[in-house]
C-alpha cells in the first residue's frame, strides 16, 4: 500500500510541474517603449591643435636702477601707480653733485674771461703786424723789428687757440657734472605701471642693483613655450585662440608677434610671443594657454546633448538593430561647438538617444518618431 501511494504522489507532482512550466513557455516578457529624439554619430575632419602654456607679460618691461652710488633721498611712487614717460620715480642725495656743477660753471666763466683777453691780445697783435707790413713795404722798419712783431702775433694766436681749448674743456666738464647730477633723478623710461618697488628712502643705491620695475602701458603679451618638434606649425602673424585663467568670459584671439630664434638648451623648446587684445580682465603674471592649429584629422563626433554623466563617467544610450537602447561608456576628446569627439565607445553612423536626462533607458525600445538627426 505504501508503494502505491508514493507512486501516485509522484505522478500528480510531475503533472502539476509540467502544467505550470507549459503555461509560461509561450509568453515573452514585454519591452517598454519610450518616445525620444534620436541623433547619429558621424565621422568628420577636425582640426589638430597644439596646446602651449605660458604667462602674460607687458610688451616692454624696464628694471630701473641707479647709474651711480648714492643714498636714496625720496621715493615718489608705489606698486600699482601709473606713470608717464620721464616722470620722476626717486631722488638720490645730490649735494656733492650740485657742488661739482657749481665748480664746473665757475671754471667755464674763468675760461671764457681768459678767452676774451686772449682774443683781444690776438686781435691787437694781428693789427700791429698788418701795420708793420705796410711800413715794411715803405722800407720804414728793419727786418728785425718785423720779425719781432710777427712772432708776437703768432704767439698771441697760439695762446688764443690754447685758451679756446681750455674753454671747451670747461664746457665739457660742466656738461659731465650736469649729466652726473641728472643721474640723481630716476625717471620712468616709458608710460606704464610700477609693478615692483624694491627700495625705500635711506637705502644706498648702486649701479645695476634693481630698484623698481615698470611695465609698459597698453596691450599685453603671452609668452608661451612650444616644443622644438612642433615649432614648424607656428609662424609669425598667425591667429591663436587663447584661454586665460581668471578671464574665462573673455573671447581672446592673439597674434603671434615673434618667435625667439634660439631654443632653450635644457627644455628643447622655443618661446613664442603672442600679442593679446586690450582687456581690463588681463593682468601681467596671469597663466594662460594658446591653441596652435596643426593640421586636420578624421574623428568620430556626436552631439554633446547625447552624452550624459553617470558619476564621473561619460556614457550614451546607443540603439541596436531592434531599436533597443543600450548604455555604453565613452572616452571623450575635445569639444568643437555643439559636438564632442568620441575616442572610444561608439562608431560612426550609430544612433544615440538625444538629451536622455536622468531617465534610465537601458533595455527600452526607443520610438524615434521625430526622426534621426545627424
Amino acid at each position: 500500500m505504501k508503494i502505491v501511494l508514493s507512486g501516485c504522489l509522484l505522478a500528480v507532482s510531475s503533472a502539476l510541474l509540467a502544467g505550470c512550466h507549459g503555461g509560461q513557455a509561450g509568453q515573452p516578457a514585454a519591452v517598454q517603449t519610450v518616445a525620444a529624439r534620436v541623433v547619429e554619430s558621424q565621422q568628420q575632419p577636425v582640426p589638430v591643435t597644439l596646446r602651449s602654456t605660458g604667462t602674460m607679460h607687458a610688451r616692454e618691461t624696464a628694471i630701473v636702477s641707479a647709474q651711480m652710488v648714492g643714498r636714496i633721498e625720496q621715493v615718489m611712487v608705489r606698486e600699482g601707480d601709473s606713470v608717464r614717460a620721464g616722470q620722476t620715480l626717486a631722488l638720490l642725495d645730490d649735494a656733492a653733485l650740485r657742488s661739482s656743477v657749481a665748480q664746473a660753471q665757475a671754471g667755464v666763466r674763468a675760461a671764457q674771461s681768459a678767452q676774451l683777453a686772449s682774443e683781444s691780445d690776438a686781435k691787437l697783435a694781428a693789427s700791429t703786424l698788418e701795420r708793420y707790413r705796410q711800413l715794411q713795404a715803405q722800407k720804414s722798419v728793419s727786418p728785425q723789428e718785423m720779425d719781432e712783431v710777427a712772432r708776437r702775433a703768432e704767439g698771441a694766436a697760439a695762446r688764443l687757440e690754447a685758451v679756446r681749448a681750455q674753454t671747451e674743456a670747461a664746457h665739457a666738464q660742466e656738461k659731465g657734472a650736469r649729466t652726473m647730477l641728472g643721474y640723481a633723478r630716476l625717471v620712468a623710461p616709458f608710460s606704464g605701471t610700477v609693478t615692483a618697488r624694491m627700495v625705500d628712502p635711506g637705502t644706498l643705491a648702486s649701479p645695476g642693483v634693481p630698484l623698481m620695475q615698470v611695465d609698459q602701458a597698453g596691450a599685453l603679451q603671452l609668452l608661451a613655450t612650444v616644443d622644438e618638434s612642433a615649432i614648424g606649425a607656428v609662424h609669425k602673424g598667425m591667429k591663436v585662440p587663447v584661454a586665460m585663467d581668471g578671464a574665462a568670459s573673455a573671447d581672446l584671439t592673439g597674434t603671434v608677434q615673434e618667435i625667439v630664434p634660439a631654443a632653450d638648451a635644457a627644455s628643447h623648446s622655443f618661446t613664442v610671443k603672442i600679442d593679446l587684445p586690450s582687456s581690463k580682465l588681463l593682468h601681467a603674471g596671469m597663466y594662460g594657454a594658446a591653441e596652435f592649429a596643426n593640421g586636420i584629422r578624421q574623428a568620430i563626433v556626436a552631439p554633446r546633448s547625447a552624452v550624459v554623466l553617470r558619476g564621473s563617467l561619460a556614457c550614451a544610450y546607443v540603439l541596436d538593430s531592434q531599436g533597443i537602447a543600450q548604455l555604453r561608456y565613452l572616452t571623450l576628446g575635445a569639444t568643437q561647438g555643439n559636438l564632442v569627439e568620441i575616442l572610444s565607445g561608439i562608431s560612426a553612423g550609430e544612433k544615440l538617444v538625444d538629451a536622455p536626462s536622468d531617465r534610465d533607458l537601458a533595455g527600452k525600445r526607443i520610438d524615434a518618431s521625430a526622426g534621426v538627426q545627424p
